[in-house]
């Protein structure tokens, strides 16, 4: 005999839980990532001083000319000499390549190697024979001038220092972020929130690339690992204000409702 239907419809079972390994990566691949960043940015901060120190005293050095004397006789001064290119050589290095001058300065001296940054405006132009002037500073060769153009050496006080600021920085900030977020994914987990909206994606996103940008150009105005430090964190500090703001108002409005 048959049952006849009753008023309600029949339990619908529940679907299974979603595996908590999926929920568990969220929270832990963030938190990994966000420490190799935040490590590696602070080794790279606590050597810069002295790079930073060394590319300041680059840019106060004088000719020797201008001084009278030599570099052994006035210290820091920048010291040019002639010197006759024996040989070149371009080796594969990652994508691009390393560009190396053998460059004998006559006079009995030994001939040295120096590698040039980049493939413009003096690499094109030697060759076997060709005079050009070399200009040295504490020992060590800046650049290579040949006519009227000059091509810096790589490892030159300034620019690598400069960019390795900019790197740290940036790290330093992407690194607390995903820290950050991988606390807010474990709480969220822990307490069973209701799926993430896209703003809370995207703000926080848009927030951190704005702390970056103001982090690089610290770096490339200031030159100072404090100074650089104090304007990445007033960044940090505006770029998180804003957001907090912006990710509050939904929820303030469906309160109203």
């Amino acid at each position: 005999m048959n049952r006849a239907p009753g008023p309600f419809p029949a339990p619908v079972p529940p679907g299974p839980p979603p595996p908590p390994a999926a929920g568990l990566k969220g929270v832990v691949l963030p938190a990994v990532v966000g420490s190799v960043m935040v490590v590696a940015a602070a080794v790279l901060l606590a050597l810069l001083p002295g790079k930073l120190s060394e590319a300041r005293d680059f840019r106060a050095a004088r000719p020797c000319e201008e001084i009278g004397g030599s570099a052994a006789e006035n210290g820091d001064c920048l010291s040019t000499r002639p010197a006759t290119v024996r040989s070149t050589e371009a080796r594969p290095q990652g994508k691009g390549y390393a560009r190396w001058v053998t460059l004998d300065p006559g006079g009995g001296a030994p001939p040295h190697r120096v590698r040039l940054r980049g493939e413009r405006p003096v690499w094109e132009k030697l060759a076997p024979g060709v005079r050009v002037t070399v200009a040295t500073w504490r020992g060590s060769a800046v650049w290579v001038e040949a006519g009227e153009e000059r091509q810096d050496v790589a490892g030159r006080p300034g620019p690598g220092a400069i960019v390795r600021l900019a790197v740290g920085l940036a790290l330093l900030i992407v690194g607390a972020v995903l820290l950050r977020a991988s606390a807010w994914a474990h709480r969220r987990r822990a307490t069973g929130a209701p799926a993430v909206r896209a703003a809370q994606i995207t703000v926080p996103a848009a927030a951190t690339a704005f702390a970056v940008g103001v982090a690089v150009a610290a770096a490339v105005l200031v030159e100072n690992v404090l100074l650089a430090l104090l304007a990445a964190a007033a960044g940090c500090a505006a770029a998180w204000t804003v957001s907090a703001r912006l990710l509050r108002r939904p929820a303030r409005g469906r309160a109203r409702t």
